[in-house]
């Protein structure tokens, strides 16, 4: 169980404190533990891609970070530089308003935005932040996420209200089916928190705790 959580974690550092040293070690854990990728600012990309090199650690930024409000041809060009600068996966974070307000036309055409910028040249996961969304709304952007052509979609940035709860969790996989990818990021910090996003549809996790999630310990504390 420890190597398969391990290899479905982005082991996230996104705060924006966060110095060359924090990353560093954030990058040697991810190596150290076999986790999937690092999740980190897009400044950061090019010096990480340079920490994991030789690994098989895949480099994950965030666009439209954390609110969601850029306009879309800003996303489209945080993909593109993003991917450019070596990112092998990009979660980007909807247009949260524009959800609230019923305005789909602008929800999708903001993803696909990002999906089209991408061009299949990195993994595409839409960050839903489901804390601040009705479990009607969950639905629909998970609907609308499907057929803009994402990879995945994730709970949460972690800098919310509030992160992943399992029940989230197996909505958006009731949702997406067994072909999309659920990322669940923020609230899980012990093994069982893991297990329990698992069991409920994850197939990605996003954690800061990553170490105590696969060794068994636990960290208290908000966002990731």
């Amino acid at each position: 169980m420890k190597n398969k959580i391990s290899n479905m974690i982005d082991h996230t550092i996104l705060k924006a404190f966060a110095t060359k040293e924090d990353v560093v070690k954030i990058c040697n854990e991810a190596k150290e533990n076999g986790f999937f990728s690092v999740c980190i600012n897009p400044t950061q990309i090019e010096f990480v891609k340079n920490e994991l090199k030789g690994s098989n650690v895949k480099v994950c930024t965030v666009i439209g970070f954390p609110l969601g409000a850029n306009t879309s041809e800003v996303k489209a060009f945080e993909t593109k530089d993003a991917i450019a600068k070596g990112a092998d996966e990009v979660d980007m974070v909807i247009n949260i308003g524009a959800l609230k307000d019923k305005n789909y036309d602008l929800v999708f055409n903001d993803i696909k935005a990002v999906v089209d910028a991408a061009d299949k040249k990195a993994l595409v996961k839409v960050i839903i932040e489901t804390c601040y969304l009705t479990d009607e709304e969950k639905k629909i952007v998970c609907e609308l996420s499907k057929k803009a052509g994402t990879d995945y979609v994730k709970t949460s940035t972690g800098f919310g209200t509030g992160g992943s709860t399992p029940a989230d969790i197996k909505l958006m996989r009731e949702t997406v089916g067994p072909d999309l990818g659920v990322k669940a990021s923020g609230g899980v910090r012990c093994t069982e928190d893991a297990i329990a996003v698992i069991e409920a549809g994850a197939s990605r996790i996003g954690a800061s705790a990553s170490v105590e999630i696969i060794n068994g310990g636990k960290i208290s504390g908000s966002g990731y």
